[in-house]
């Protein structure tokens, strides 16, 4: 892949983090107010505003961390978190419309895969994210699949001007965090994942349609899509299991299998594409021939 992963304890960030000044604090603040519709009691005067003030400087100390270090993408986990009062969210969701990469809970597979496509996303409409299968939404309307995560969904994938809003969070430990709260664009999109096979590295790509949520999502706090696999979540759920496909995604609106085939090649890894012609029995007996292609193929 061309790229090296580094491991830094907590505390080289959180160095940073303290670092920030108030007035980059309150420029940082203004910035918010700006591009989002923030909840009352997080703007200036309300109840809860330095948790955004916290959350603010948590994205000024990453930033400068990154930038220092001259690193394109990053992991974190939601355990390993002395020094810091939230866990990051709302920065990460920024770092990621900026053209980080982003993979949650150390997998830095999704964190490279991610920078990847946002490379490869120049210049496109859509965007692209760290993803998550979250749930199944099995109704007589149809069977659907929900993404989201924790905290960390890119803004680029929002339909609408995004909320900022303040929410607990059961895990870590720490304050309530910040976060960026929508519902994402409409239409066709993939989902990769990079896995890794003890010989080689596999790439499976999953084709879906996002569709608008059958009801309000009053207890889902957090960004998500909804969508449809194609051909259906049956097939698709099936074929991404047999394939050992990640439970974390790359997801992206513009960028098509053939864009991914083209990565895979252009790195060597097996290539996987789950779609409206996937067939169980077909994509099986595939995984089997791909097995003994990289088996011989090693050995030659």
């Amino acid at each position: 892949f061309g790229f090296s992963t580094n491991g830094y304890g907590v505390g080289d960030l959180v160095k940073y983090v303290n670092d920030a000044t108030d007035a980059e604090v309150d420029t940082l603040i203004k910035t918010y107010l700006d591009e989002y519709d923030v909840v009352a009691e997080l703007k200036p005067g309300g109840a809860r505003h330095s948790s955004l003030r916290d959350g603010a400087r948590i994205e000024l100390g990453l930033r400068g961390f990154l930038k220092d270090g001259g690193f394109m993408a990053f992991t974190d986990t939601f355990q390993d978190l002395h020094g810091l009062k939230q866990l990051p969210g709302l920065a990460v969701q920024r770092l990621m419309r900026d053209g980080y990469g982003f993979g949650a809970e150390g997998d830095w597979k999704t964190s490279a895969l991610v920078r990847a496509m946002k490379v490869m996303n120049a210049g496109l409409p859509g965007g692209v994210s760290f993803m998550e299968d979250y749930t199944y939404h099995f109704s007589a309307s149809g069977d659907k699949d929900l993404g989201a995560h924790m905290l960390e969904i890119c803004e680029s994938i929002a339909a609408h001007k995004p909320k900022l809003e303040i929410h607990p969070l059961g895990i870590g430990g720490k304050e309530d965090p910040v976060r960026l709260v929508f519902d994402s664009q409409l239409g066709a999109a993939v989902g990769a994942s990079i896995v890794h096979m003890g010989n080689r590295f596999r790439m499976v790509a999953s084709v879906v349609d996002v569709v608008p949520n059958d009801a309000p999502l009053p207890k889902l706090p957090v960004a998500r899509a909804l969508w449809v696999p194609r051909p259906n979540l049956s097939v698709a759920a099936a074929a991404w299991i047999y394939a050992g496909g990640a439970h974390h995604t790359s997801f992206s609106y513009s960028l098509t299998t053939e864009h991914l085939q083209d990565f895979a090649d252009m790195a060597g890894i097996e290539f996987l594409a789950i779609d409206e012609n996937t067939r169980v029995q077909e994509f099986r007996e595939k995984l089997r021939w791909n097995d003994l292609y990289y088996h011989l193929n090693k050995g030659l």
